[in-house]
């Protein structure tokens, strides 16, 4: 088998026209699943039996926390490949990754909170999930600060590669942390059948969904980095002739 085409689109200037025609279709199918799955989620789902309405907040909840671990690992993958193969488009990726996971991450902390208000009587706790939430936030923040501290562009990807790499042990620890502690959070409901199908269905539909979202971002943000490094390379002044 011919791995062709994996160098092709390895290489800034190939994944900049695959993105740019994946990009529409990527938005269009996320949109319409986060719509469904919301609208479902907020409007159709049953009253929780113990928590009311207040954990509608989770079909935005979950899906977004859940986004925040998967970006996480794959700035930590994007960091590992560029340290292996030194290849430019892993790096950009991992910037961006750390980028958009920051955000994902505090709409978790945010929308934990809300959740948390009226479920435990207050807006934050010292809870193991939710602080090593806010430590994978620190962690996403320090990985973009340490990739743009140095004035040595490889300098600063593999210190922020290292860092990224060694942060995958606290991705760990939130996941596990609702088992080796006694904490608060609930533990996994997916995975263990917990849920009922009519309160399951929504919350699946958003999760692909904000998957798909996720990764359009990626896309269309590592475009928008990938012209910023390449903006002197030939073909990014061609691209610009032809718009």
């Amino acid at each position: 088998m011919k791995w062709t085409w994996l160098y092709k689109y390895g290489a800034p200037a190939g994944f900049y026209r695959l993105a740019s025609a994946w990009l529409p279709y990527m938005y269009a199918v996320s949109f319409v699943l986060l719509f469904i799955g919301t609208v479902w989620g907020l409007g159709f789902s049953p009253v929780d039996s113990k928590q009311g309405n207040s954990y509608r907040i989770l079909y935005i909840h979950a899906p977004v926390a859940h986004i925040a671990e998967v970006a996480y690992v794959l700035m930590a993958l994007m960091g590992a490949t560029g340290l292996i193969w030194k290849t430019k488009l892993s790096f950009m990726m991992m910037k961006v990754s750390a980028s958009l996971g920051a955000a994902f991450t505090f709409a978790a902390l945010v929308t934990g909170s809300i959740w948390g208000k009226p479920t435990w009587g207050t807006w934050w706790v010292w809870d193991a999930r939710i602080t090593s939430m806010l430590i994978l936030l620190f962690l996403f923040l320090g990985v973009y600060a340490l990739q743009n501290a140095y004035k040595n562009s490889d300098s600063g990807n593999k210190a922020a590669a290292i860092l990224a790499l060694v942060g995958v042990i606290n991705v760990i620890i939130i996941k596990k942390s609702v088992e080796w502690w006694n904490t608060l959070h609930q533990p996994a409901s997916i995975m263990k059948g917990a849920i009922d199908p009519s309160m399951l269905v929504p919350l699946l539909i958003n999760i692909l969904g904000m998957y798909i979202l996720y990764l359009s971002l990626l896309f269309a943000w590592t475009q928008i980095e990938i012209l910023r490094q390449e903006r002197k390379k030939q073909w990014v002044k061609e691209l610009s002739l032809d718009k």
